[in-house]
């Protein structure tokens, strides 16, 4: 007598096989566990958005008074005010210079150096990448007085002033931004086959042409991901930028104290305005978020 399987053949039936679990796939509980984390954490990040938001559409009345969840009513009078109370659009341009040239200038060093260690070999190669990277060890406010001292003599004696001014932000975030820069793009380059560099020195491409055709094109998502750190260090710092800027050359990140006065404190135009200088960093994130996490990833492996 026929058994079941071939009874179910028989009647044009596919026999059916019990569901085996991948050794790749979690089990039931640690996806339960992942998705209340997750939301949790979504939480904790979306909570302080949510008020700032909130509180930027309020009157000042309301945000000075008891919290409320839901407004009861909202206006967007503070995005308007915002650019009066504080030259904020001068605050802008000034951070959009310094935090691009520094950028510009980070990428362009540290690919010339990352290539050069990585492509060639020389005395001392071991202790330059070595103390390139120990240079991230010591925290910023160490170098703020010596800095000073230096672009003040410098001034002094040559007429060149880099106290005060946007050329010298921009040599102090590259203080900062290029050993780390250096170090990343060390660790992609390594990545990069050699072999594409022979092919392309018998196509009769120098050290150059290899470079710029070759390297850089295979290692754009490097290059992007330092492009990101780079920017995101000269757009959001406060330390040096207090003290190495005057009224002509301050930037966002010191430029929104000027909403709090003697008198008062505008609390519903610095969340608008801390809304508004946060949208170059998150359309950067949104559109380079695919080289940067491929950039990171292949470093840090690397």
């Amino acid at each position: 007598m026929p058994d079941r399987n071939r009874r179910a053949a028989l009647h044009g039936r596919p026999r059916t096989r019990p569901r085996t679990r991948s050794p790749l796939d979690p089990p039931t509980s640690f996806k339960v566990i992942r998705a209340v984390f997750l939301t949790l954490l979504a939480g904790f990040v979306a909570l302080p958005v949510y008020v700032m938001a909130a509180s930027s559409l309020k009157p000042l009345k309301d945000v000075a008074g008891e919290f409320r969840w839901i407004p009861s009513g909202l206006t967007i009078r503070p995005y308007i005010d915002i650019w009066h109370t504080v030259p904020l659009a001068k605050y802008f341009v000034n951070s959009l210079i310094v935090a691009g040239s520094a950028t510009a200038c980070s990428v362009v060093i540290a690919i010339f150096a990352a290539y050069g260690v990585s492509r060639y070999r020389f005395r001392g190669k071991r202790l330059f990448t070595v103390t390139v990277l120990s240079t991230q060890m010591f925290p910023g406010i160490l170098f703020l007085l010596p800095l000073f001292l230096i672009f003040v003599n410098i001034g002094n004696t040559t007429g060149i002033a880099l106290y005060g001014s946007r050329g010298g932000l921009i040599l102090t975030y590259l203080t900062f931004s290029l050993p780390f820069s250096i170090w990343m793009l060390i660790g992609y380059f390594d990545s990069v086959p050699r072999e594409l560099d022979e092919a392309a020195t018998v196509d009769g491409c120098g050290p150059l042409g290899a470079l710029f055709r070759v390297v850089i094109p295979a290692a754009v998502p490097g290059i992007v991901a330092v492009a990101v750190y780079a920017f995101m260090t000269a757009w959001g710092e406060v330390l040096f930028a207090s003290v190495m800027t005057n009224d002509a050359t301050r930037t966002l990140a010191v430029g929104l104290q000027g909403y709090s006065t003697q008198n008062d404190v505008y609390w519903n135009q610095i969340m608008a305005a801390s809304l508004v200088v946060s949208i170059p960093i998150v359309a950067g994130f949104l559109l380079l978020q695919r080289y940067l996490v491929a950039g990171l990833t292949a470093g840090a492996v690397k």
